[in-house]
């Protein structure tokens, strides 16, 4: 293999890593600092043409992240977030600053859209559904009506991977989610919840 030839590939397992471990983008070398910036925002100019979403400064979104945002349907993006691989992600949806969401995370805004306010954590697996089927006897859940009533998160929230959380909920600033946990009520400032359904454990402080 040639030197070309190997720095490209080294290149190419280089941006897989990224994908899948986004907080890396910050710590690069500046040998890799430019080509990386060029790749991240040669592709966050073509997600905007193509998808109705505004990109804050200094992100990274992955290539291998689906993002879908027709019109009525938005995402907003704020400064020095990421989105790494394998997520989903439908608007509508407001993405504050500072906000990390990890591999394989699914976030489906419904009707009334998900909130995610500044320094939100949230690890891999984590769904996110805001809106619900009603369930009555009468007919088939498929054609039941679907309400959505929206899902906020507020500051320096952090979700544990396999996280999820159902329509209606607000998780208030600085609460803290256990792994594998299911949120089906709000959580108060500062909680610790885990479970399924996720239940009081004490205060961080």
């Amino acid at each position: 293999m040639t030197e070309q030839g190997a720095l490209l590939q080294y290149r190419e397992q280089h941006k897989h890593r990224l994908n899948y471990m986004p907080w890396l983008y910050w710590s690069l070398k500046p040998k890799n600092r430019s080509w990386a910036e060029q790749w991240q925002h040669e592709y966050q100019q073509y997600l905007m043409s193509v998808e109705t979403i505004e990109i804050g400064e200094n992100c990274f979104i992955s290539p291998l992240a689906h993002i879908f945002a027709e019109p009525g349907r938005k995402i907003v993006i704020g400064d020095h977030s990421f989105i790494a691989a394998d997520c989903t992600l439908h608007g509508p949806l407001h993405i504050g600053h500072e906000v990390a969401i990890n591999h394989h995370c699914i976030l489906d805004g419904g009707r009334a859209g998900i909130k995610l306010h500044d320094q939100v954590r949230m690890a891999a697996y984590c769904h996110l559904y805001a809106f619900d089927h009603g369930m009555a006897l009468s007919q088939p859940v498929y054609q039941q009506a679907v309400r959505s009533r929206g899902i906020e998160i507020e500051r320096d929230v952090w979700l544990g991977a396999h996280t999820g959380v159902k329509d209606g909920v607000r998780i208030a600033a600085q609460a803290v989610i256990g792994m594998n946990s299911m949120v089906t009520r709000s959580v108060g400032t500062r909680e610790i919840v885990a479970g399924n359904p996720a239940k009081f454990i004490r205060y961080r402080d």
